[in-house]
């Protein structure tokens, strides 16, 4: 990977179909998640049937949701980043942690360990066909927000489409898409009605929502520290005006603030 840095032809073709790799397996994991949490067209679903004695379910997941936790925000952070980039070279550094995201995720999928036990269960045909469709719409508020603020930057498809042009990279600027006039984290909040609108919430499901939420909230406290650090008093000007994950108009207008990454 370390030779990537060398900026011969062959090095950038090679960099983009990694990239390239890297984001197809993303959008393999990220459908792959939808049926998952929603039990469609998958073979094993977070509510399918407990093979397993109920404290070592319970231990294997939190193992795995642990695992995923912890490569999502380590990697993320930027003291990590300097170091890890003088292993990976910088124009594949987001391809990579894309990559090993999905990775945590694909190893989630495959030792998940259902629970069973219903913590609620909706009877009624048009509620339960409902509530899913308020899950799919926060799995498509996840994708549209990370259009929003260019989804091809997100997964690292533009930094080795510059790179394999021969261009410099430079760092998207500051602005306000859609969403995020009205809240900061579109991406998060998105993840969570998917995961909380279930017609059917088993204990399995319940730990992975309640888990996923927790994290989610931890997260985004290093994430903001970040932005902060990024662009100062215009992050801290946003923060103030713009909800975290409940949207509402903003408090103020006439600033220009620029979407959190998730």
């Amino acid at each position: 990977m370390p030779a990537l840095q060398n900026a011969n032809p062959l090095n950038r073709t090679l960099a983009f179909f990694y990239g390239v790799a890297c984001y197809v397996i993303f959008l393999g994991t990220f459908l792959y998640a939808i049926g998952f949490v929603n039990g469609l067209f998958v073979p094993k679903s977070i509510d399918s049937a407990p093979t397993a004695p109920l404290g070592q379910a319970l231990l294997v997941d939190d193992v795995l949701l642990g695992i995923f936790a912890v490569q999502h925000s380590v990697m993320a952070r930027q003291g990590f980043k300097m170091v890890w980039t003088r292993i990976v070279a910088p124009p594949v550094e987001r391809s990579t942690y894309v990559l090993f995201a999905s990775l945590a995720l694909i190893l989630l999928f495959w030792k998940w360990e259902p629970i069973g036990g219903v913590v609620w269960n909706i009877k009624d045909p048009a509620a339960r066909v409902a509530l899913q469709a308020v899950s799919l719409v926060g799995f498509a508020i996840v994708l549209v927000s990370t259009f929003l603020i260019n989804h091809f930057d997100l997964f690292g498809l533009r930094q080795v489409f510059v790179y394999l042009k021969g261009q410099p990279y430079t760092a998207l600027g500051f602005q306000t898409p859609v969403f995020y006039k009205y809240v900061r984290h579109p991406i998060y909040l998105g993840f969570i009605i998917a995961f909380w609108a279930a017609p059917t919430m088993t204990i399995a499901h319940l730990v992975f929502a309640v888990a996923t939420t927790g994290y989610i909230l931890i997260a985004i406290q290093f994430e903001e520290r970040d932005l902060v650090e990024f662009y100062g008093d215009r992050y801290e000007a946003y923060r103030d005006q713009v909800s975290m994950l409940m949207p509402r108009p903003p408090k103020k207008r006439g600033l220009e603030p620029g979407p959190s990454p998730h």
